[in-house]
């Protein structure tokens, strides 16, 4: 496994014990905060290509070896496409996305990739067969229509999404009904994790998976406040939880790549000032405000990068 380290912000660095765990076993570090201030929350494509060709100068992972990245913030977690199509050029073989997070990160966006847009890119990807969405409590499911949701991945198969927990999405146009949802009366009524119970959800999602091979992104803001610390809303997951789908994940199929998004920094942006302030506007509605103790920050999300790590480390090649 090639082991990378993104520093697109210095949420990582505030972590120097994960810093110098990821170090000591051989991990690759990059840091372009540049392109980080132009890219965060969204970014246009000039900037995006110019990331995926830094990205790409990294070097290709050895033989058979994938590639497990831990990039920072969930302000960055359209950098997953830009990995996942580098990973499958490498592959080339049919995958499942397995896309753990508290939102469903599918809305439109035209001139580039928001945070909340790069499913659609995702899906875009001929090698991917299937994103399937897990563990959403925000609320981007309550009208998703009105949030801009492009819902018609649903309707044709290629995403599935299965809440945490969550009540009928309110709706206008008809979706049908799908493995993760059934349209009932204006409504997506969802196959909820804790509804099916979480050892039934697993067995449910091992049997949705229909390729050989996933690929897997974990955003951390679908933890607990007691498991996680991130910029955005958290969902109902509990960490252990997470390791566990993990490790039955990597038992039956091949991963052939992952990242983890989720660790809180202070945003900071460049461009021009209508960008600076059409990304500080957004932020202000959809980012909760609060305030956040440094050491809790530190120790909470160094301890839960440090078990990812240890559990994906072990699930990939």
């Amino acid at each position: 496994m090639q082991l990378l380290l993104l520093h697109l912000d210095d949420a990582l660095e505030l972590q120097p014990d994960f810093v110098q765990s990821c170090i000591m076993a051989g991990a690759h570090e990059v840091s372009d905060k540049e392109c980080g201030r132009a890219v965060r929350l969204w970014g246009r494509r000039r900037a995006l290509d110019a990331l995926r060709r830094s990205l790409a100068r990294i070097g290709s992972p050895s033989g058979d070896q994938s590639r497990l990245c831990f990039m920072g913030s969930g302000d960055f977690h359209h950098v997953t496409a830009l990995l996942l199509s580098l990973a499958l050029e490498r592959a080339r073989r049919p995958v499942t996305l397995i896309h753990i997070d508290n939102h469903p990160d599918w809305v439109h966006f035209g001139d580039g990739m928001h945070c909340g847009s790069w499913v659609n890119r995702a899906l875009e990807q001929p090698l991917v067969e299937k994103v399937i969405t897990l563990g959403v409590c925000s609320h981007d499911l309550k009208s998703p229509e009105k949030k801009g949701a492009n819902l018609v991945p649903l309707t044709d198969g290629r995403l599935e999404l299965y809440p945490y927990d969550h009540p009928p999405s309110r709706v206008t146009s008809s979706y049908g009904s799908g493995a993760s949802f059934s349209q009932i009366d204006g409504a997506l009524h969802w196959q909820s994790i804790s509804e099916l119970g979480e050892a039934n959800f697993l067995d449910r999602l091992l049997g949705r998976i229909k390729t050989e091979a996933v690929y897997i992104t974990i955003d951390k803001d679908v933890l607990t406040n007691a498991d996680a610390v991130t910029n955005w809303d958290q969902g109902h997951m509990r960490l252990p939880y997470v390791l566990w789908l993990l490790s039955e994940i990597g038992e039956k199929y091949r991963v052939i790549g992952a990242d983890v998004t989720g660790d809180y920094s202070t945003p900071h942006y460049s461009g021009n000032l209508y960008t600076r302030a059409m990304k500080t506007a957004e932020v202000l509605i959809d980012q909760p405000l609060r305030r956040r103790d440094k050491a809790a920050v530190r120790n909470i999300n160094s301890a839960a990068n440090h078990a990812l790590l240890e559990v994906l480390s072990e699930l990939m090649p």
